[in-house]
């Protein structure tokens, strides 16, 4: 037996605007949740790899070390360090370019800087999604409801009794569409914080092995930040 109130009622008593403020806030709903789970296994992903990174330190030469960082195209570490042998090698076998200007060090930075930068808009991308939900969802529910408020009221007025068994379902039919906002935009918010707070984690430690990649690249040594040897010598490829 249907009940006359609920979630069905609102969609089989409800307009054209009310079905669609609710299938907008389905949709939306939806798509926040893909972009927090695809991009909560990225952040896994990318966190399990920057553990490993640290390996590449130990390594006998920078060709062992690159062989220690695997062979997938997507991990970042391994783009960076590749980027930077590259970038070296191009600045000292090359005499005929406007980069000549430019010493090693500025060379190797800029490249590294342009890697990191790619990488970071990769990592981020979907968040704008979360933060459009977050910040309109509730806003889309409350438009929702002040409609179904509105046709409530009109349907009250023509029936020409306002009790409260008649006022109560309608408009609390209709407060439902604020709550189904809020559920809509609650995870967005969520989800966008925590993700930001991982992708935060991943690209210091990025930026970090890039710091100790330019210092070997341009010093033939990756600094420390312990002892009073400030430099570990690792043999170029």
């Amino acid at each position: 037996m249907n009940s006359q109130f609920g979630l069905m009622n609102v969609w089989t008593q409800g307009d054209f605007i009310t079905r669609a403020v609710a299938l907008l806030l389905i949709g939306m709903s939806l798509a926040s949740w893909m972009v927090i789970i695809i991009k909560t296994l990225d952040v896994l992903k990318y966190k399990k790899i920057a553990r490993s990174a640290e390996d590449f330190w130990h390594s006998e030469d920078f060709a062992a070390g690159l062989a220690r960082l695997g062979n997938d195209p997507a991990n970042p570490f391994r783009q960076l360090a590749i980027e930077g042998r590259e970038a070296t090698a191009h600045h000292r076998n090359t005499r005929a370019h406007l980069h000549d200007a430019l010493d090693v060090s500025d060379w190797v930075t800029r490249s590294l800087r342009n890697t990191i930068d790619e990488f970071t808009s990769r990592l981020q991308s979907g968040l704008a999604i979360l933060a459009s939900v977050g910040s309109t969802a509730p806003f889309i529910g409350l438009f929702g409801t002040v409609w179904g408020i509105y046709h409530a009221l009109l349907a009250i007025g023509t029936a020409g009794q306002a009790t409260i068994d008649k006022v109560a379902g309608p408009i609390g039919e209709s407060l439902i569409m604020t709550a189904l906002g809020l559920a809509v935009a609650i995870p967005a918010v969520l989800g966008y914080n925590a993700l930001v707070r991982g992708n935060k984690g991943v690209l210091h430690k990025l930026n970090r092995f890039g710091h100790d990649l330019h210092a070997y690249f341009v010093t033939g040594a990756r600094v420390t930040s312990s002892g009073p040897a400030n430099v570990v010598p690792m043999k170029k490829a």
